[in-house]
């Protein structure tokens, strides 16, 4: 995976993780370019679009999407689970994530993200494990917190 994206559909960006070095500038461009594109698609369309020299796939889950894009030879269901087990853990902590939970906790979606993927591969595939990871860092905050 190159990188992820999570935008509403006013076209805010809430999320961004790059797992390739970019400039900043072209970071810009092709973060604009991708949410005018997919934000111009019709619901019932195909969530795979072949967008310069890689895959895009995404998904959209109420008011958010889901974006990722991947190398041509990586499988795109497989990507659409990564998206869905995100989705799913993001449910779990949050008790039916919705787009303020990212605006005001984005550091614990980043951490969720960071224990799922780590340099664009997937580096834990159970729910459980990063939930209990991401309780244990509660605790180290809450114990911070306390001093």
């Amino acid at each position: 995976m190159q990188f992820m994206l999570l935008f509403s559909r006013q076209g805010k960006l809430r999320l961004q993780k790059w797992y390739t070095a970019q400039p900043d500038k072209l970071k810009k461009k092709i973060t604009r370019e991708l949410v005018t594109t997919i934000l111009a698609r019709k619901p019932k369309m195909c969530s795979f679009l072949e967008w310069k020299d890689m895959k895009i796939v995404y998904k959209r889950y109420a008011s958010l999407y889901f974006c990722c894009a991947i190398e041509h030879d990586d499988n795109e269901l497989l990507t659409l689970e990564i998206i869905h087990r995100y989705v799913e853990l993001l449910d779990k902590y949050f008790g039916s994530v919705c787009e303020l939970d990212i605006i005001f906790n984005f550091e614990k979606a980043y951490f969720m993200l960071d224990e799922l993927l780590l340099g664009g591969e997937v580096q834990e595939t159970s729910k459980k494990n990063v939930l209990k990871a991401i309780a244990a860092q509660d605790l180290l905050q809450e114990a911070e917190q306390a001093m």
